[in-house]
């Protein structure tokens, strides 16, 4: 077996385990190859095949960024992620920043006071509405976890 089929092959592999975006699985194949072979004229052909693979992959119908998308933004809503949190764990994915804003506002669109109950959901999971904590410890927090100044402030009144 060739490298070149190893790589299809893991690729497949991987996405029969993950879900990823084109980007993400660009870079997964990347790891790979250096894993692979230290001749520097194999790594340059596999490199080039990186797309084919990607290209291959897609029209199969096993990478799709818009189903990715779509599930890791359900998948992040139901651990309590705010809009902010979701948005920029999708860019460092390597999903496209249009593609990324219109599946949130879609989503989002669907559901309005989705984004308040998901502030109220991790600030009972991080224990925020009964503890004696600073006022300004618990904005922080709320902050941190990508949640408008005025919906933490509203949540944790």
């Amino acid at each position: 077996m060739n490298y070149k089929d190893k790589l299809l092959k893991y690729a497949v592999y991987y996405l029969s385990k993950f879900s990823s975006s084109k980007k993400n699985l660009e870079y997964i194949l990347k790891k790979k190859i250096r894993r692979l072979t230290e001749e520097k004229k194999i790594r340059y052909e596999l490199y080039r095949e990186i797309n084919h693979i990607i290209y291959k992959l897609e029209k199969l119908k096993l990478l799709n960024d818009a189903v990715f998308t779509e599930s890791k933004i359900n998948t992040l809503f139901k651990q309590a992620k705010s809009k902010n949190f979701i948005k920029q764990y999708l860019i460092r994915k390597g999903v496209d920043n249009e593609l990324a804003d219109i599946q949130i506002s879609d989503f989002y669109k669907k559901n309005i006071n989705l984004e308040k109950e998901n502030a109220i959901k991790f600030a009972k999971k991080k224990n925020l509405l009964n503890n004696n904590e600073n006022y300004e410890k618990k904005l922080s927090k709320m902050a941190r976890a990508g949640f408008s100044y005025e919906i933490a402030k509203e949540i944790l009144k």
